[in-house]
C-alpha cells in the first residue's frame, strides 16, 4: 500500500476543452497556494478524449496533412495550447493523464519529472509483457525505437511548467484507432510509426484495469 501525495481523479470519457478547464483551475490554485506559501492539491486526471488534435506551442503547423476543413467534416477538433511538443492525437481507447503538481514536493525538476513519467509508462507495458524504451532527444515511450523502420511510438509526454507546478502530460494508446495518425506527422516525425497496447499484444485489453494499474504506478513514483 501506497501513501499518495496526489488526488487522482478518473473523468471517464470527457471533451478535451472541458478537460483542459479543469486542469487549468487546478494548476492555478496550485500556483496560489505556492504563492501565498500554502500547500495546494496535487491532483492527477485520467481520461478519455473524443477524437480531437492539439499542437504544442512550438509545434510546427506543417504537421497537420490535410485542410483543417476536413477535419471539421469528420467531427475532429484541433486545438492550439501551451505544452511543449508538436502535433498529436488523443481519441477513444487512449488513456490521458494531466498530472498537475508541484514539483517541489518531491524535489526534483522537469527533466527528472519527465523521466519519471517514462518510467512509470514503461514499468506499465511491463505488466503486459511489451518492453517500452526511450529514444535520445524525444519524450515518450517508444517500442524499437532504434530499428529502422520498426520504431513506433506508443506514449505522448507533453507539459508545461511554471514555478515547478507542471499540467499537461501523457497521451498513453491502449485500443486506440490509430487511424487518426495519419492525418499528421505525429509529434513532428515522419520516419516513426505508432501503435497501441492492443496491437502490441494482439488483443483489446480492459480499459478500466490499464488505467488502475497506471495510478497504482503513479502512487509508487509520487
Amino acid at each position: 500500500m501506497f501513501l499518495m501525495n496526489f488526488t487522482c481523479q478518473d473523468m471517464g470519457r470527457i471533451g478535451y476543452a472541458e478537460a483542459l478547464h479543469c486542469q487549468t483551475a487546478a494548476f492555478n490554485a496550485l500556483l496560489d497556494a505556492k504563492r501565498a506559501g500554502r500547500q495546494g492539491e496535487n491532483r492527477l486526471f485520467l481520461c478519455e478524449h473524443n477524437p480531437v488534435f492539439t499542437i504544442g506551442k512550438s509545434g510546427d503547423a506543417a504537421n497537420l496533412l490535410v485542410p483543417e476543413a476536413l477535419l471539421e467534416q469528420q467531427g475532429i477538433a484541433l486545438y492550439r495550447i501551451d505544452r511543449g511538443g508538436d502535433i498529436t492525437f488523443h481519441g477513444q481507447g487512449q488513456i490521458t493523464g494531466y498530472p498537475v503538481f508541484d514539483l517541489d514536493c518531491w524535489q526534483i525538476g522537469l527533466r527528472q519529472y519527465i523521466s519519471r513519467l517514462e518510467d512509470i509508462i514503461i514499468r506499465f507495458l511491463s505488466l503486459y509483457g511489451v518492453k517500452g524504451e526511450r529514444l535520445n532527444g524525444a519524450a515518450g515511450v517508444w517500442i524499437e525505437p532504434d530499428t529502422a523502420g520498426r520504431a513506433r511510438k506508443i506514449c505522448a509526454i507533453g507539459v508545461k511548467s511554471s514555478r515547478y507546478i507542471t499540467m499537461h502530460g501523457f497521451a498513453l494508446n491502449i485500443n486506440t484507432d490509430l487511424s487518426p495518425f495519419s492525418l499528421i506527422n505525429p509529434c513532428g516525425f515522419t520516419d516513426r510509426g505508432v501503435t497501441s497496447l492492443a496491437r502490441e499484444t494482439g488483443v483489446p485489453q480492459d480499459f478500466q484495469t490499464a488505467k488502475e494499474r497506471l495510478s497504482a504506478l503513479f502512487a509508487e513514483y509520487f
